[in-house]
């Protein structure tokens, strides 16, 4: 066996190695994302469904008076749902939750989309 034939064999060899990490990769992303999804779920466990619909419309940044329109609700209601979800996150403000809910969920913009999505079906049903 020549030089260039050995050559070849070992640049198709780091070829192939090359084939099965990229593989490897993308088997990594895809349990990424699913434990991404599986934080999302989690931190959402903790906030009752009444406090999701509430969260939800903080995230897209609704004060109390609009929450009172969409969710049909005394002012007083959702200021009691507004500190459950502080005390529940260990926050002292609505900013602070929302940024620790970016920091724990690191979700993608599909999957951010998705969940409001979910929120705002749920919130259609129920009104």
């Amino acid at each position: 066996m020549n030089q260039t034939e050995k050559l070849l064999m070992g640049i198709e060899n780091i070829l192939s190695v090359a084939s099965d990490l990229v593989q490897e990769v993308d088997g990594l992303k895809l349990v990424e994302e699913e434990c991404q999804m599986l934080k999302e779920k989690l931190f959402l466990k903790q906030l009752t469904l009444s406090e999701q619909y509430v969260f939800a419309l903080a995230l897209d940044g609704h004060s109390v008076k609009e929450m009172q329109g969409i969710l049909f609700k005394e002012e007083n209601t959702i200021k009691t749902q507004r500190r459950n979800i502080l005390q529940k996150l260990n926050a002292s403000s609505m900013k602070e939750a929302i940024d620790f809910h970016k920091r724990t969920t690191q979700t993608s913009s599909q999957n951010f989309t998705n969940y409001h999505q979910e929120i705002f079906q749920k919130l259609v049903k129920t009104s």
